[in-house]
């Protein structure tokens, strides 16, 4: 990982600039259109861990799609310049990269939420004696409903099936030495560890592979929410050995609002037969789909989950974004991420001192602990600072009781942004 060092003389919007004019990704900025202000100039949009902007070339895209409607009907699921009936296979590959996957691991389909159900299906297969899941005390709410539904689906009580990972009082974060004994605090009772990588609250990045390696000697399967890590962090999904990971590409993988999610199944489940799944006719195998045999007949990889026919604008607005990754790669995105969050923290403390403490983990040169997300609590009137940046001109958001968060992304922010933000949080702090 990068060590990152900065001094008093890069407290400046000259040194903001200057790190902008050397940086080599600041060109993909202009691939992005900004939400603009009443004067039209760009806000300062840091909420990419919510929605990612829009690639300008996504307009472009679902033109084409509208157009290929237009002109070939029902004919363009096989006739369109993007035949519709394979168009999940045109981001497969780019996800697959993005999450160090191998081609055939990665399947885009459906929202979120509903992926993790249809791998908690496979993988949660509790019995009498072994029946825990393991999730963290502030993960996102969709996670934590999905994971007390399947316990009562399977006839458990949640407030005894369901553990939750323990922060220290006033902390956000673990460390790694309190996860992994609380993992084996559980012991044999343990089914299915499941943790959000990055966690969407206090931005902690977990070590997937110590976890799932204890999770694995435990005997149990081990699964990760990368909503907030797909596109942010470095992945290494398959060599980690997780069983199964979901996330949605709307955040960090700018694919739009509602946009399609995707699903990770290890190589190992690919083809077995002792596995339940849910299935649908887009699980079948491609040569055979249109032949409406009674009995599927599962395709050999990741895409056996799929059921339904993908929905094609949600597929062809992801694709600009994912040919911008394509072109940046993850690490050179990685690199400037952890220079222009470190950038942001320093200039906080330099700037705001104990008015604001970060609650997010500080980078680490020898792995990752964060992704570029920082959550920020401030010493007063947290909603008098969000106000104040409402009205200056910064996009961010807010979680009960008192947080701030927000997400400098690599593609299209830029350190004059971190900058102008800084010297936002410091007059507010010289005013209260």
């Amino acid at each position: 990982m990068t060590q990152v060092n900065f001094t008093s003389e890069h407290n400046s919007l000259a040194a903001a600039r200057q790190f902008d004019q050397a940086d080599e990704l600041a060109g993909f900025r202009a691939e992005f259109t900004f939400p603009k202000n009443s004067e039209g100039e760009p806000l300062l949009y840091f909420a990419g861990h919510s929605l990612g902007l829009m690639p300008n070339g996504a307009r472009e895209m679902l033109n084409a799609e509208c157009d290929a409607w237009g002109k070939y009907a029902v004919k363009g699921h096989f006739e369109a310049d993007h035949p519709w009936a394979r168009s999940h296979t045109f981001v497969a590959d780019s996800l697959a990269r993005i999450a160090g996957a191998k081609p055939g691991e990665v399947v885009a389909m459906n929202t979120l939420t509903v992926n993790l159900h249809l791998m908690l299906v496979s993988f949660y297969r509790p019995t009498r004696n072994r029946y825990k899941i393991l999730i963290e005390k502030n993960a996102f709410p969709s996670d934590q409903y999905a994971v007390d539904s399947q316990a009562r689906f399977h006839g458990f009580d949640p407030g005894d099936a369901i553990v939750e990972l323990q922060p220290e009082p006033g902390r956000l974060a673990m460390t790694d030495q309190d996860v992994l004994e609380q993992i084996e605090a559980v012991g044999d009772e343990l089914a299915l560890v499941m943790l959000g990588n990055c966690n969407y609250l206090s931005g902690q990045c977990f070590d997937m592979r110590a976890i799932t390696e204890l999770g694995h000697r435990m005997g149990a399967m081990v699964g990760f929410n990368l909503a907030h890590g797909a596109g942010n962090i470095l992945l290494d999904l398959h060599d980690d050995n997780a069983d199964f990971a979901v996330w949605c590409c709307y955040k960090f993988l700018n694919a739009g609002p509602g946009g399609i999610a995707a699903a990770f199944v290890h190589e190992r489940h690919h083809g077995r037969g002792d596995i339940p799944r849910f299935e649908g006719w887009w699980g079948t195998k491609e040569q055979d789909r249109f032949k409406m045999r009674r009995r599927i007949d599962p395709i050999p990889t990741a895409e056996a989950w799929a059921m339904s026919n993908p929905p094609i604008f949600q597929m062809s607005a992801l694709r600009p974004s994912l040919e911008l990754f394509d072109a940046a790669t993850m690490p050179r995105l990685r690199e400037k991420s952890v220079k222009l969050t470190s950038y942001l923290e320093w200039l906080l403390k330099e700037n705001a001192g104990d008015f604001v403490e970060v609650m997010t983990p500080p980078h680490s040169p020898e792995k990752q602990t964060r992704g570029c997300t920082l959550s920020l609590r401030f010493r007063k009137d947290p909603r008098g600072m969000l106000q104040v940046l409402s009205e200056k001109g910064a996009v961010t958001d807010f979680r009960e009781p008192d947080i701030i968060r927000l997400a400098p992304i690599p593609l299209y922010n830029s350190f004059e942004d971190v900058y102008r933000f800084s010297e936002i949080v410091a007059g507010f702090c010289d005013s209260v």
